[in-house]
């Protein structure tokens, strides 16, 4: 399938579509990497599955913190889903290609899901405040309307946040080349390909950056340490117990921002795209991947849920 160029003056040029360049051009690799992508991608549907239908079938889980940890698994499903199954099929059909408009469609979707990720996160770090600070109102405070107020405020800010995205890379008309050295439209990676002076566009984006990924996590920092403060009070034979009901999101929580600021702010991997491409695997498929397993293999609740419902099942 060509790429169709428009040539204009200079070295600028205007697309109609962009070339993925993937993980490896080895095509050797791409079977072995067909397989590995498909088998992440159905572990991970099914593993959030799961946990979804376990939430919802056990009325024992119909509490606030497992209402968040059903939408966070369906924010998964989606998160992953912008970008492996495009790459599957990529593999299949040895075309590379994405339109211009399908990857601003991808691009957008991504920021969506990913950025509800960072929110929701934050939302189970409130609410883990909420239960272990003030656990006599944690009820009153953590009502069902309450609940489905910050659920759909996440969602229309990461509306907000990826239609900001949108707008940026719709405004670079022109773009050096249609190379993006990755396996989905990654903004920075366009972002980079444009011409036009991109400086207005790099100050909306730290400015969209700082408010979409600098402020929840200052709100987690702020909830585990009042957590912490809060459990440096109690004996020392309840510590452990109270803790372990956040050790769990405290791990996907490393696991997140750890691996998705390691990839934009460390500088061996901004100077190789291949290395960033790489690492960019972790917080879109890895870590998807290992949600499943680490709320259920650290919470009883749901390990016997999911066990009674999987032997319903088959």
């Amino acid at each position: 399938m060509p790429i169709y160029l428009f040539p204009l003056t200079g070295n600028l040029t205007s697309v109609s579509e962009f070339f993925l360049r993937g993980l490896s051009d080895d095509a050797k690799l791409q079977p072995l990497l067909c397989v590995l992508f498909l088998s992440m991608y159905l572990v991970t549907v099914l593993g959030n599955l799961l946990i979804i239908l376990a939430v919802t079938s056990d009325p024992h889980l119909h509490t606030p913190m497992y209402f968040f940890l059903s939408n966070l698994s369906l924010v998964d499903i989606g998160f992953i889903s912008t970008t492996v199954p495009k790459m599957i099929v990529d593999i299949q059909s040895h075309s590379r290609v994405i339109s211009y408009g399908g990857c601003l469609t991808q691009m957008s979707i991504f920021i969506l899901f990913g950025c509800m990720d960072c929110l929701l996160l934050t939302v189970m770090a409130y609410d883990r405040f909420v239960a272990i600070c003030h656990p006599l109102h944690y009820m009153v405070i953590m009502n069902p309307r309450l609940c489905c107020f910050l659920v759909l405020v996440s969602f229309f800010l990461s509306l907000l946040d990826s239609q900001v995205h949108n707008l940026i890379v719709l405004q670079l008309t022109y773009f050096k080349n249609v190379d993006i050295s990755n396996f989905f439209c990654e903004p920075s990676q366009l972002l980079k390909l444009a011409c036009s002076d991109t400086f207005t566009n790099n100050i909306v984006t730290y400015f969209d950056g700082a408010i979409f990924v600098f402020l929840p996590f200052s709100g987690i920092f702020f909830s585990y340490y009042k957590i912490l403060s809060s459990i440096l009070r109690v004996p020392s034979s309840r510590r452990y117990k109270a803790f372990s009901t956040c050790a769990s999101h405290l791990a996907v929580v490393c696991l997140f921002y750890g691996t998705g600021l390691g990839v934009y702010l460390s500088p061996t991997i901004s100077q190789s795209p291949r290395q960033g491409a790489v690492a960019s695997v972790m917080y879109t498929v890895v870590i998807p991947m290992l949600n499943p397993f680490i709320y259920s293999l650290r919470n009883r609740h749901i390990k016997r849920t999911m066990w009674r419902f999987s032997r319903k099942m088959f």
